[in-house]
This record gives C-alpha cells, structure tokens and sequence, in this order.
C-alpha cells in the first residue's frame, strides 16, 4: 500500500498521497484512532475523508460522507452506511482524486 500511495504522489504531483504512505510505514500500535462522533463534528455533508488509522464505532455521524482509512471498525462501517456514506479503498480514493484535491485527510 505505501508504495502505491507514494508512486500516485509522484505521478500526480500530490504531496498528500506521500504522507498516507509514510504513515502506513508506522507500526499499528503507533496508528490513530478516531470515534465517530469526533470525525461527525470534523467533517460536513459530501466530504470525502481519509483517516490514516482505525474508525471506532463510538458515537454518531448524520450526514453523508465519503471514508477511506486503513482500518474500520464494524459498527463504525454500519452507522457510515447506515447515514448514507460510502467507504472506499485507497485505490479507489486516489482512482477518483489523482491530485487530492477535494480530500479532507484527518489525523
């Protein structure tokens, strides 16, 4: 995954995907995490989002966005479709914004 991610930061131009990479080269024990409610006050309507760690479950989200993260929990994962969102992989993410533009990263 980080060297895709650091090969689309080099072919696009886009210093976003460089970092994704470099914070997957992180041990998983030196990952963030986030909780829904957190990531609900965070984020607006239509976002689309990358969090570089795990989605808890914890909490609410009421409006519809976009996630992509390198772990989710299963609750977080139903109450994100549940509110009308999406989850993504990375490759979709970098398929559908090349440059990052558009993409609110968290953590």
């Amino acid at each position: 995954m980080a060297r895709e991610l650091r090969k689309a930061s080099r072919s696009n131009d886009a210093p976003i995907w460089s970092r994704l990479s470099r914070e997957a080269l992180k041990p998983s024990a030196a990952r963030r995490t986030i909780n829904l409610n957190k990531m609900s006050k965070l984020t607006r309507e239509g976002d689309a989002v990358f969090f570089a760690g795990k989605v808890l479950g914890t909490g609410a989200i009421s409006h519809k966005i976009t996630l992509c993260s390198f772990s989710i929990s299963r609750t977080a994962a139903q109450k994100v479709l549940a509110s009308g969102g999406s989850i993504q992989g990375y490759r979709e993410m970098v398929g559908q914004f090349p440059t990052g533009k558009g993409v609110v990263l968290l953590g």
